[in-house]
């Protein structure tokens, strides 16, 4: 059974950072062959993906709103993928979930993220 489990979310001020990370279990097949994404959710708002490392190579690409703010990356040998946060603004306020795609799409339960004073 295939299991995401976010966490590291909270209420921060704006400009501070947070850590989020995903931890994955039950795979069919390693980790690093998962493609991996970080996705958010604003109230009234559709789901958005934000940031997402590739299976091979790690390559990484951004939503133009956090660019230079944000870093994904990951630790296969600890089946973990991370989303590191600076520069936080209120507008990056929501739910934020991680997601593995390969033989598969997964989705984890999410953590709550406020910016705000």
């Amino acid at each position: 059974q295939v299991q995401l489990v976010e966490s590291g979310g909270g209420l921060v001020q704006p400009g501070g950072s947070l850590r989020l990370s995903c931890v994955a279990s039950g795979f069919t097949g390693r980790f690093g062959l998962y493609r991996m994404s970080w996705h958010r959710q604003a109230p009234g708002k559709e789901r958005e993906l934000v940031a997402i490392i590739s299976s091979v190579g790690g390559s990484t690409d951004y939503a133009d709103s956090v660019k230079g703010r944000f870093t994904i990356s990951r630790d296969n040998p600890k089946n973990t993928v991370y989303l590191q946060m600076n520069s936080l603004k209120p507008e990056d306020t929501g739910v934020y979930f991680c997601k593995a795609a390969w033989s598969g799409e997964y989705w984890g339960q999410g953590t709550q993220v406020t910016v705000s004073s």
